[in-house]
């Protein structure tokens, strides 16, 4: 037969005073903040475009892309990890990072886009087609920039050096 030893619980602990908790708090957010460090680029959702666009109007770009196509991933992990452009696209843009094959209902500009299925697990959203489309075609991945208005105003698709992003957002700039 086994032997059990029963415990007793302590239920005289110290609550943490107000002040230990708003250190804990501050701790917490120096290491949040150190730890994802200072150049992380901001993408928002397409929902919230219209109420940040009555406190400051911006352009917009849309960076469409799908999860299998290796220059989309290339360009994620080389252009949007450069410091200058994270921090003008923060500073002077609104994001959008849109997987073209996401599957969720997307509200923007007073519509609904909904994803379409053309096959087994594969299929893309209305807003990416909208967006992306080039020639009658889309190509991965897709440069979309919208103004202030939701009016398409330019169109790239192609893998871009953080280089000739950078010329790009200078010529936006203008």
């Amino acid at each position: 037969m086994a032997n059990f030893k029963i415990m007793h619980c302590d239920t005289n602990l110290k609550q943490p005073t107000f002040k230990q908790m708003k250190k804990a708090v501050f701790i917490f957010f120096l290491l949040a903040i150190t730890s994802t460090g200072f150049c992380q680029l901001k993408s928002i959702p397409f929902e919230v475009v219209d109420s940040l666009q009555h406190i400051q109007k911006r352009n917009i770009i849309v960076f469409i892309h799908a999860d299998w196509c290796q220059f989309c991933q290339r360009m994620k992990s080389t252009t949007f990890k450069n410091q200058e452009i994270t921090e003008k696209l923060n500073s002077d843009f609104y994001f959008i990072d849109l997987n073209a094959e996401e599957k969720r209902d997307i509200a923007f500009n007073n519509q609904v886009f909904k994803y379409q299925p053309s096959g087994n697990n594969v299929g893309v959203n209305e807003l990416a087609v909208q967006l992306g489309t080039i020639d009658n075609q889309i190509v991965y991945p897709v440069l979309c920039v919208l103004n202030s208005k939701n009016e398409i105003i330019l169109q790239y698709n192609s893998c871009l050096s953080p280089k000739d992003f950078k010329l790009i957002l200078e010529k936006l700039k203008e």
